[in-house]
């Protein structure tokens, strides 16, 4: 078995199937099967199995899958080594970013790391934080941004953003005398509201219950729950209910008029935008270079005024210069 079996069995780990590895590789799938057979009569186990929806891992295959990634990722990181800065960046990024941050974030960084770093592939991934964590530490991506990490343990956590977290309703929807933009609303009060919000689990939902627990000792008034932004401002829109949600997310809504928000205090309620990587492997050069990226154009963001959040992070000089 050689660096480049490694990688076919790599790839079709991380797709589940022959036919879509064999056409990432751009390799023929009769050619792709024969080489999984090579690798297995040279390690002499069966490190796949195949059924109706793909191929999943036996033992064996999850074993060669953590460690296999690593001595690739070793691998390609003697070109920087060796080569220095003389050498142009390259190799494949693979990056997790929950979907709202997508959004606003991907096509920048996509548009600006091609025009920087030519020969490095960036592919994205979008899911919710909790999935996105357990990619990161399954080593399936290289660098992820997460609104939250469950422990530290093995990963390198740099705060790069705090954003404000806001109470938001239907134009004509009271709480109390406050006036929208204007006044606050205690977190106790703003609970009590009936609330479209995600379901337990999810990022932002965690972060509420644990504030409203440890802040109002009493529990959220969740009368519907839905796991994505865009129908919970639907139905907030609708008037059937409140919601609390990243300024960021209510900001198109809020400056046409369609919602009206108020800040929330006591207190004062913020997440933080975190940028992960592994500390238990090596990162390659190209990851590098794309962390720092995405630290110059989330910095860019807040300062054009597209994310109402405050900027943490230091920028750094781009790699190589």
């Amino acid at each position: 078995m050689d660096m480049r079996h490694l990688r076919y069995f790599i790839a079709i780990a991380e797709e589940g199937s022959l036919s879509k590895a064999a056409e990432r590789l751009n390799v023929a799938q009769p050619a792709l099967s024969q080489h999984m057979r090579n690798i297995e009569e040279d390690l002499k186990v069966t490190l796949l199995f195949r059924s109706s929806r793909g191929v999943q891992l036996t033992e064996a295959g999850k074993r060669l899958l953590e460690h296999g990634r690593l001595v690739v990722e070793s691998f390609e990181q003697l070109f920087d080594i060796v080569g220095g800065t003389e050498v142009e960046l390259s190799g494949e990024v693979r990056f997790g970013l929950p979907g709202t941050v997508s959004q606003v974030l991907s096509a920048r960084l996509i548009d600006e790391a091609s025009r920087r770093y030519p020969k490095i592939r960036l592919r994205i991934a979008e899911a919710m934080s909790g999935f996105i964590f357990d990619w990161l530490r399954e080593g399936k991506v290289d660098i992820a941004v997460l609104y939250r990490a469950r422990e530290t343990r093995g990963l390198a956590l740099t705060p790069v953003l705090s954003e404000e977290l806001r109470l938001f309703a239907a134009p004509g929807m009271a709480v109390g005398n406050r006036r929208p933009g204007a006044d606050a609303v205690r977190y106790a009060d703003a609970i009590a509201l009936p609330l479209i919000v995600p379901s337990p689990g999810h990022g932002l939902r965690d972060l509420l219950d644990e504030m409203a627990l440890s802040h109002c000792e009493t529990p959220l008034n969740a009368r519907t729950e839905i796991d994505s932004y865009a129908p919970i401002k639907t139905l907030v829109e609708q008037g059937l209910g409140y919601s609390i949600l990243p300024a960021m997310a209510i900001k198109a809504e809020t400056e046409a008029g369609r919602l009206v928000s108020w800040r929330i205090c006591e207190p004062d309620l913020r997440r933080q935008l975190l940028v992960a990587t592994p500390a238990d492997r090596p990162m390659s050069s190209a990851t590098k270079a794309i962390e720092n990226l995405t630290m110059e154009m989330l910095s860019r963001l807040v300062g054009e005024g597209v994310w109402d959040a405050r900027f943490l992070g230091a920028v750094k000089a781009p790699a190589g210069s």
